[in-house]
């Protein structure tokens, strides 16, 4: 492996990717950089399956329990509900609150929950009678569990180990002589949980590395069908707009992901290889992002008829190329490069069509790179780090059960500020459960009221809206989904109560297990869809011992005692020691600003010192961890239409994503060895110092609502420098160099704009007031990106034209093209998709192979056959078809 300098020195610098380099494709993982599968839309939606092994985790965990507790109850003459209850709860704690990597780091935990457990049951028992007694020790049971939660995960699980086990004791009634042979039932069952999960759900981190690099690629591909979408001339370009946000999401939280994973010593144990591996999908995103801008305005300009089909066919073949065999995309690239070409060496060319065939070039350009990006992870097996200047890996983010963390960590430090002196300090230990103990206390007198068999509804909702949530917004919303979740898991319960009945035990523990599992699945999608799970499950327990006529009225109580202990818990936060949202999303704008200053910094030591071990794209990816925070404790409680909720917000973080765009892109570019005169090194200096110092008066505005100096723009010394830099000698590092400087004066403006939206006054970098005119300029584009993106004008003529050309060509006969596709490993016919892309760059026909036979219909005109199989690098095989020919056979050999 080479080192980051020796790295940076063999980087193409017109493009940011390494050249391409002779690599081994059998080192490619299958779940990487294999053909397509009919699962891969799985991936996408749960990156590293973290949301099926939920589900899975839980299925096994409750099939054992409930299997081991009625076994247990036959052999130790306890009634059988306390048995399978008491089981059951080993099976579902251990699936929601045990996650590790190794079987020591499950081993402990599983093993250590039958001891908390049963220690309560016989306190519980002991209080019978004594009502009183009973709720308050569940007030403070609770209150406890959110103490331990500041302690480590061992800790909370005794917490939760300890409220759970006194719930089930009083619910249960267990008496203190069954005790033991319950304490027997909760050892058994969890050692046969620890058993069946060492061999069922054993886990894998490398191998769910691997699955999110798959949903990388996945995600990847899709992106560059939605490109060829967009170049159709009649495609509808606000709807692929929205279509190609959506996938550009969830690409960067794929790759976000990825870099948490790289976090775990299991996945990665190698921190120099996980750098590497950064490096490359970092700029493999950014490669990506770069083409579905240049797509969108070329969609836009509505390019030359050969130029179109020239892109449509590459971004074909680059979403069918194996990352593994990147050299079949070169032939693609090299025509697009060709047509563009033709077009700028045209002397008598349209200025419209002149810049589609730059903006082409551009796509060309960035497809190159994405190849030997995707393609460059191959050779991290062969390569071991030779160099002590090799810049290790350092996670932006720490993965919390598997997902990107939101408000958790702007609360934290929230918090940490303000109570850093005196008495306070111990604010950050006492408050949860301040707010756990308060809220029990005045909800448990209200549901016992309603209901005393069921008081402890109350203290659910009390316990499930300060789990997971930070601030008052996420308390709501919560609430929301449990109200909703509730109802519609009340109806899908009964209607399955009544379906089975009373007297079908097995299948009544097949609904109660299948619940729990769909819920594990669906919890870290939305919250509701656990709530509709659980309480679907639930309603089968409760139909064994409440008649059907009293089962509306029995959820209706549910219902509303876990509504009062919502609104409850959410009132005692928002009350004592409160910490407003307001305050939140002020801490997480600190966390974007920060992040921003960081990146500077690394961007001047990497021009200053260009052997210094900076890590330019990890600051650019803690750039979109501080974003994804912002975003999060940013939402509203019920999303509105634009025109309700105001256009403030929406502009701000539409202003702040176009920033993080910058962010990437400059930390991409300014990864290049310069070597300036000390004038312009302090020029350099000047314009990153300056930077920096608007960054510190944007903090101190965000923080205090009061400006202590101004954002001054730096674009006049940005100019001034790219001025000064022209006449030296041209190259690829002068090229770079260049394209920082302009990312370095687009990332002024997007955040001088930004900080004119919060109210800090915006002056130039040289004293004149020109940074208005910027900040109108980025306003006006963030309006236009939320209107979206319509049609350049074209002449009159133009729809008339293309209305006849599109009647024409559905009149036209329809010609059948037939032929067979064929590999060295398949001569009797190779499985392969065959595309079809029209001279207009439209996808008129995609059909499969048959046992390596295909069959298209095919109008009149030019078109191009693209052919793609698994392992194989797509074909592109151009096509004419004449009205008076009777048929065209087209055989292809892979």
């Amino acid at each position: 492996m080479t080192s980051p300098k020796t790295a940076r020195q063999d980087t193409d610098h017109s493009t940011g990717a390494s050249p391409a380099r002779a690599v081994r494709t059998d080192l490619a993982p299958r779940r990487v950089a294999g053909p397509h599968r009919w699962w891969d839309w799985v991936l996408v939606t749960d990156p590293g399956l973290g949301q099926v092994q939920a589900g899975w985790r839980t299925l096994v965990a409750m099939v054992t329990s409930l299997a081991v507790g009625y076994g247990m109850a036959q052999a130790l003459a306890v009634p059988t509900m306390i048995g399978m209850m008491v089981a059951g709860m080993m099976g579902l704690m251990s699936a929601f609150a045990v996650a590790g990597n190794s079987w020591i780091q499950l081993a402990r935990p599983i093993l250590w929950m039958p001891f908390p457990y049963t220690a309560v049951l016989w306190l519980a028992a002991t209080l019978h009678g004594d009502r009183t007694l009973e709720i308050g020790l569940d007030a403070a049971a609770l209150a406890v569990t959110f103490l331990l939660a500041r302690f480590g995960p061992m800790a909370l699980l005794t917490g939760m180990m300890l409220f759970n086990g006194l719930m089930v004791g009083i619910i249960a009634q267990i008496p203190s002589a069954m005790v033991g042979k319950a304490f027997a039932v909760a050892l058994v069952s969890a050692s046969a949980v620890l058993v069946t999960r060492l061999l069922l759900c054993f886990p894998m981190p490398r191998e769910d590395l691997l699955r999110t690099q798959r949903a990388f690629v996945v995600e990847a591909r899709r992106l560059a069908d939605t490109a060829v979408d967009a170049l159709d001339p009649d495609t509808d370009l606000n709807r692929l707009e929205r279509r190609m946000n959506r996938s550009l999401r969830r690409l960067n939280i794929v790759t976000v992901t990825i870099d948490g994973r790289l976090a775990q010593p299991e996945a990665a144990t190698d921190p120099v290889v996980a750098e590497l591996l950064h490096r490359h999908l970092f700029d493999a995103e950014l490669a990506l992002r770069g083409i579905a801008q240049a797509v969108r305005v070329l969609a836009a300009q509505a390019p030359p008829e050969e130029l179109r089909r020239a892109l449509a066919v590459g971004l074909l073949m680059a979403r069918d190329t194996p990352p593994a065999q990147a050299g079949g995309l070169r032939p693609a690239v090299e025509t697009i490069r060709e047509q563009a070409d033709a077009i700028l060496r045209d002397a008598h060319a349209d200025p419209r069509a002149a810049e589609c065939a730059t903006l082409a070039r551009r796509v060309a350009e960035l497809l190159d790179s994405l190849a030997d990006s995707l393609v460059s992870w191959l050779a991290l097996g062969e390569q071991t780090p030779t160099s002590r200047a090799a810049v290790p890996f350092q996670p932006a983010l720490a993965l919390e059960n598997n997902r990107i963390p939101g408000s958790a960590e702007p609360m934290r430090r929230a918090l940490t500020a303000r109570t850093q002196s005196g008495w306070q300090r111990v604010v950050p230990f006492v408050r949860a459960p301040l707010h756990a103990g308060v809220a029990a206390a005045i909800v448990c007198p209200i549901a016992d009221a309603i209901d005393p068999q069921r008081f402890y509804w109350g203290l659910v909702g009390v316990m499930i809206t300060l789990f997971g949530t930070n601030t008052t917004h996420e308390r709501l919303r919560k609430f929301g989904h449990r109200m909703i979740g509730t109802v519609v898991g009340a109806v899908i319960g009964v209607l399955l109560l009544r379906l089975i009945g009373h007297d079908h035990v097995y299948w009544t523990l097949t609904v109660i297990v299948l619940g729990l599992s769909f819920g594990s699945w669906g919890m870290q999608r939305a919250y509701a869809l656990w709530v509709v799970g659980l309480v679907a499950a639930l309603v089968q327990l409760y139909g064994m011992t409440t008649p059907d006529s009293r089962m509306n009225h029995l959820l209706g109580e549910r219902l509303l005692d876990n509504g009062i202990g919502v609104l409850v818990a959410t009132a005692c936060a928002a009350l004592i020691f409160p910490l407003s949202t307001r305050t939140i999303v002020r801490e997480a704008e600190h966390g974007y600003v920060q992040a921003v200053q960081k990146l500077l910094t690394q961007v001047s030591a990497r021009w200053e010192r260009p052997d210094s071990p900076v890590r330019l794209r990890g600051a650019a990816r803690a750039v979109d961890v501080a974003l994804f925070q912002l975003a999060e404790v940013s939402r509203p409680v019920v999303r509105m239409p634009l025109g309700v909720r105001g256009r403030g917000p929406h502009h701000r973080m539409a202003l702040l994503n176009t920033a993080s765009a910058h962010a990437r892109a400059l930390a991409a570019a300014a990864d290049v060895d310069i070597d300036l005169s000390p004038a312009l090194a302090e020029r350099v200096r000047l314009i990153t110092g300056t930077f920096t110092d608007s960054l510190r008066a944007l903090d101190h505005h965000l923080a205090n609502g009061t400006a202590q100096g101004v954002w001054r723009r730096v674009g006049p010394l940005v100019r001034e420098l790219q001025t000064a830099l022209r006449p030296a000698a041209p190259g690829p590092r002068a090229q770079r160099l260049q394209t920082a400087l302009h990312e370095l004066d687009a990332l002024d403006t997007a955040l001088a704009a930004y900080a004119e939206q919060r109210g800090l006054p915006v002056a130039s970098g040289t004293g004149r007031d020109q940074g208005q005119p910027g900040v109108r300029q980025c306003r006006t584009r963030g309006a236009a990106a939320g209107r979206g993106r319509t049609r350049t004008a074209q002449p009159a003529a133009a729809p008339a034209e293309r209305a006849e050309v599109s009647t024409a060509a559905h009149t036209a006969p329809v010609v059948p093209v037939t032929g067979s596709v064929t590999c060295a490993d398949h001569p009797g016919g190779c499985p392969a998709q065959i595309t079809v892309v029209n001279a207009r760059g439209q996808r008129v026909a995609h059909t499969y192979t048959d046992q390596g036979r295909y069959r298209l219909g095919l109008r009149p005109g030019h078109h191009t056959v693209v052919v793609s199989a698994s392992d194989h690098s797509p074909r592109a095989e151009p096509v004419t078809v004449g009205a008076a020919q009777p048929h065209i056979r087209l055989d292809v050999r892979l």
